[in-house]
């Protein structure tokens, strides 16, 4: 039989609008697995309106809107229970009600990053899932109140790192359905990474110090670990200059002896973007009077410089690490 035209372009299993969405499309939508849907239902009475005969769940866009909203409280750390009666519409538990403002913790003074994280794996937990479900706001939501409580180096290593990796791992035992979500946690990653809080009065560099300047390799897209670290020097109240992927050196190089820095800090995710000749010329790119030349210090960053050490340079295992060699440098 031919397709008619109002089914065409219609999720597989959806069925009508009046009939409502099936189990297994809601499932994938909401990026959990129908068991979890037919529990909620069995446990808190999360289920469909209707049913149809042969007990068949279809969900209207009410039962939806529902479970979308047992999603987010769920992945905010909300226990199922609680999240569940504020999803049937009892009040949020998120949020104050009349009178009892001052009863919820205020956020701490941004980039303090001295409040110890809970829960990691919770946190993780709930970022990949909103992840999954594509649901930006929440996601926008839990890493922006992620870096203000916490800072970016906790939020980087213990939440935003294990995150990015299981999701990754779903796309690989996936094939490519789970492309989309990686790309959109990356992106969201980075926009709060470039609104991480900076102190109110910079540092002052050293002397003769110039700002830090950060830029991956030629060839290297992979930027988002750099941009970890530039939050975090930013957080820290460090000058600095952030140049992005695959930075020609011809480029680098000028900028180098324009700015006079106090450090580069050379990123490579993969040994085939490593280009230790170009570390080695950058380390040796000079500015300055005759007799009163200065030089940086080259930061290898990444595991692409995995290997032999080079003579004179820093290659800091990870992101803290890299702050306290940098704030170290920074500092004369």
């Amino acid at each position: 039989m031919g397709e008619s035209r109002s089914d065409r372009g219609r999720e597989p299993g959806t069925g009508s609008a009046e009939a409502g969405v099936t189990t297994g499309a809601l499932a994938r939508r909401l990026g959990v697995s129908p068991t979890t849907l037919r529990s909620w239902d069995r446990r808190y009475g999360m289920g469909p309106a209707v049913r149809s005969g042969g007990r068949h769940r279809r969900w209207t866009p009410q039962d939806v809107a529902m479970l979308e909203e047992m999603c987010r409280l769920t992945s905010a750390g909300v226990p199922p229970a609680e999240a569940a009666r504020a999803a049937k519409g009892r009040p949020d538990p998120l949020a104050p009600g009349p009178g009892t403002a001052g009863d919820r913790p205020e956020p701490l003074a941004p980039a303090a990053g001295s409040e110890p994280l809970g829960d990691p794996r919770q946190e993780c937990k709930g970022l990949a899932r909103a992840a999954v479900r594509l649901d930006a706001p929440s996601m926008e939501d839990q890493l922006t109140s992620l870096v203000e409580r916490h800072g970016v180096v906790v939020g980087w290593e213990e939440v935003m790192v294990p995150a990015l990796h299981a999701v990754g791992r779903k796309w690989e035992s996936a094939g490519d359905r789970y492309v989309e979500v990686e790309h959109l946690l990356s992106w969201h990653i980075s926009r709060v990474l470039h609104r991480a809080p900076r102190p109110a009065e910079p540092k002052v560099p050293a002397a003769g110090a110039g700002p830090i300047v950060l830029a991956c390799v030629p060839g290297e897209q992979h930027c988002l670990p750099l941009e970890a670290l530039h939050a975090g020097l930013a957080e820290q109240g460090l000058p600095t200059r952030m140049f992005g992927p695959a930075v020609p050196p011809e480029a680098l190089t000028a900028a180098v002896r324009r700015l006079g820095p106090a450090a580069v800090v050379l990123w490579s995710q993969t040994r085939s973007t490593a280009d230790r000749p170009l570390a080695r010329h950058i380390a040796s790119t000079t500015w300055g009077v005759r007799g009163a030349r200065s030089h940086p210090v080259v930061v290898l960053g990444g595991p692409g410089w995995a290997g032999r050490p080079e003579p004179g340079m820093l290659r800091p295992p990870g992101l803290r690490e890299a702050l306290t060699a940098l704030t170290g440098l920074a500092d004369g």
